[in-house]
C-alpha cells in the first residue's frame, strides 16, 4: 500500500456523517441555550423600563456592554481552550453563564443592570470562537462552512422558540411575588447548568478521545486536518498573530462579520418593542412569535443556501448577494410598515447565517495551530463588538428621535460597505492533501 495517498471521498463522507451525528446536536443545544440567555432581555425591555425605570438609551447601553466584556476576553479564552481542551473549557463557560444569567433576575436599577450584563459577557466569552476552533479539529475545509452553518442554526432555534416561551414567562407576572421578567431570567438560565453536565460527559476534546471512532478513523482525521492546515498556512504566509493584520482576506472577512453582527443585534434587541408599538393589545407570546420571523428564515438560509458555497467563485458571489439582500431587507424593514417591514426583516434574516458561516470558514483555510485559535478569537472579538455598537446606536437614536427604527440606518450603511468589501474577497480552492495509510496500525488513544 502506498504510504502517501488520498483518503477516498466516500470514506471521508462516512466519517463526517458519524461526527455530525455525534457532535452537532450537543453543540447546537449549547448555542440554543446561550442565545436564549444572551437575548432574552429583548423580550424584557418594556417591563424593565416600566418596573425599573430603565430608559431606551440605558437599555441599549446595557445590552451592548455584554459584548464589550465578551470581546475583551475572547482571544485569551480561545488560547486557554487550545491548551486545556474544549470539554473542560466549554463546561466551565456554561456553568458560569447559567449562574449569572439567573442572577439577572435581581437587577434593580441602571447600574446593577450594567454590572450583570458585563459579568454575563465575561462568563460566556469564548463559547462561539471556541466552537469555531473546535470544529477545525474535526472537519476539513470542504465541509466546515456547512458544519458552522448547522451550529449557528442554534441561534435561530433559540429565537424561534425563545420569543413565544419568553412571552409566556412574562405572563407569570405576580406569581410568588416576582415580576414576569424575573421568571424569564431564572427559568431560561436553568438549562445551561443542566446541559453543562452532558458537555462534560459526552464532548471529546479531539478525534483521538472519541470512543465512537475507531483508532484508524481518528488518526485519519487528525493526520488529514493537520496536513490541510499546514498546507493552507504555508500558502497564505500567515504564521503569527501579527501577520493576521497583514492578511487582506482575513481582515476583509473580519470587517464583513462586524457589519453582519451590527445588523443582527440591532434587529434582535429592538424588534419585539417595535412590534409592540403596532398594537398595544398584542399579547406577549404573539409579539415573541412575530419577532422570531427573521430567525425562522435564518434557519432556512443556513440549511438550504449555505451548503451551496462550494466553488471559490460561487462562494464569493453568494456572500455579495447575501449582503445586498440583508441591506435591502433592512431598508424595507425601516420603511415598509408593519407587514412589509416584517417581510423585509425576514429577507435580511434569510442571509444572516449564510454570510456568517462562510466568513468563519476563512481563518481555518489560512491559519493553523495557536495562530488559528487567536485568529478566530480576533474575528469574533471584533465582530461581537457589533453587538455593542448596534444596540447602543439603536437606543440613542430612539431616545433622540422617538423613532425606534432610526438607528437601523447605521446598520444599513455598514452592510453596504461590507457588500463592496466582499467584491475583493478571494476564496481558496479546498485542497485534497495526501496522508499516510499507515493508520491501519492501532493509533494511540
Amino acid at each position: 500500500m502506498s504510504a502517501s495517498t488520498l483518503v477516498p471521498d466516500a470514506k471521508i463522507g462516512a466519517i463526517n456523517k458519524k461526527i455530525f451525528t455525534r457532535l452537532m446536536p450537543l453543540l447546537i443545544a449549547a448555542y440554543v441555550v446561550s442565545f436564549l440567555d444572551r437575548t432574552n432581555i429583548g423580550m424584557a425591555k418594556e417591563r424593565l423600563e416600566i418596573d425599573l425605570g430603565i430608559t431606551a438609551a440605558a437599555y441599549g447601553l446595557g445590552a451592548g456592554l455584554f459584548f464589550l466584556a465578551y470581546a475583551a476576553l475572547e482571544i485569551p479564552s480561545n488560547l486557554i481552550m487550545h491548551r486545556v481542551g474544549a470539554r473542560f473549557w466549554i463546561t466551565r463557560i456554561m456553568i458560569t453563564w447559567g449562574v449569572i444569567s439567573g442572577g439577572m433576575a435581581f437587577v434593580n436599577n441602571d447600574v446593577s443592570f450594567y454590572i450583570m450584563r458585563i459579568l454575563l459577557g465575561a462568563a460566556e466569552a469564548g463559547l462561539f470562537p471556541g466552537v469555531m476552533l473546535y470544529l477545525t479539529y474535526w472537519f476539513g475545509q470542504e465541509i466546515r462552512a456547512k458544519a458552522i452553518g448547522y451550529f449557528i442554526i442554534g441561534a435561530c432555534i433559540a429565537n424561534v422558540i425563545g420569543g413565544p416561551v419568553g412571552g409566556l414567562l412574562l405572563q407569570m407576572d405576580g406569581v410568588w411575588g416576582f415580576h414576569g421578567w424575573q421568571w424569564l431570567f431564572v427559568v431560561e438560565a436553568i438549562p445551561a447548568i443542566i446541559l453543562s453536565y452532558f458537555v462534560w460527559k459526552h464532548l471529546p476534546d479531539r478525534p483521538r478521545n472519541a470512543r465512537w471512532l475507531t483508532p484508524t478513523e481518528a488518526k485519519e482525521i487528525e493526520d488529514r486536518l493537520a496536513a490541510e492546515q499546514e498546507a493552507a498556512a504555508s500558502a497564505s504566509g500567515t504564521h503569527s498573530f501579527a501577520a493576521i493584520f497583514r492578511d487582506k482576506t482575513v481582515m476583509l472577512a473580519i470587517f464583513i462579520n462586524l457589519a453582519h453582527q451590527v445588523s443582527l443585534y440591532s434587529v434582535t434587541y429592538f424588534l419585539p418593542s417595535v412590534i409592540k408599538q403596532t398594537s398595544t393589545a398584542m399579547p406577549p407570546w404573539l409579539i415573541g412569535t412575530l419577532a422570531a420571523t427573521p430567525w425562522f428564515f435564518g434557519a432556512v438560509g443556513a440549511l438550504l443556501i449555505t451548503p451551496r458555497a462550494k466553488s471559490p467563485q460561487g462562494t464569493q458571489r453568494l456572500v455579495t448577494l447575501g449582503l445586498i439582500a440583508m441591506a435591502a431587507g433592512t431598508v424595507l424593514g425601516v420603511l415598509g410598515g408593519p407587514i412589509l417591514g416584517l417581510a423585509g426583516f425576514g429577507l435580511a434574516g434569510l442571509f444572516w447565517f449564510v454570510v456568517q458561516p462562510i466568513m468563519f470558514s476563512v481563518p481555518g483555510a489560512r491559519l493553523t495551530g495557536a495562530t488559528l485559535a487567536a485568529g478566530l478569537g480576533l474575528m469574533n472579538t471584533i465582530g461581537i463588538t457589533g453587538g455593542f455598537f448596534g444596540p447602543a446606536v439603536m437606543g440613542f437614536a430612539e431616545s433622540a428621535t422617538g423613532n425606534s427604527l432610526a438607528g437601523l440606518w447605521f446598520a444599513i450603511a455598514l452592510l453596504a460597505l461590507a457588500g463592496v468589501a466582499s467584491l475583493f474577497l478571494r476564496f481558496e480552492t479546498p485542497t485534497r492533501v495526501p496522508i499516510s495509510e499507515k493508520s491501519e496500525e492501532p493509533a494511540a488513544r
